[in-house]
């Protein structure tokens, strides 16, 4: 005999809503399950954005005469992601701040130089 300290409880697995083809659904998926990654993702971003992107702006300012909103650009980036990161934001802010910033250098790279 079920009662309420043994009754299966099948319905909580289940969702209501179908799945979403939607792009940004999609990103936000791919964040939530990173969730238990959030370190690595936070050392990561740090690591390449202090590697690959902060150099940029030496190099665009200098080679390719670019504006100085280039560093400022740069610079409001790669502290807002130390400080999403330390300040204890979710995975999916983190992973789109992140990606946010890539894209962002590669298309002030792409303007620049090209």
């Amino acid at each position: 005999m079920a009662n309420i300290l043994n009754a299966p409880t099948r319905w909580a697995d289940q969702t209501t809503t179908p799945p979403s083809n939607n792009l940004w659904n999609k990103w936000l998926d791919i964040a939530d399950t990173q969730a238990k990654n959030q370190t690595f993702w936070f050392v990561f971003s740090l690591i390449l954005q202090g590697v690959f992107f902060l150099p940029v702006p030496a190099l665009l300012i200098f080679y390719y005469n670019a504006p100085i909103i280039v560093l400022v650009i740069t610079m409001a980036l790669f502290f807002g992601n130390v400080i999403a990161g330390m300040g204890g934001s979710g995975i999916r802010m983190l992973l789109s701040l992140f990606a946010a910033s890539v894209v962002i250098h590669l298309l002030m790279l792409a303007i620049f130089i090209l």
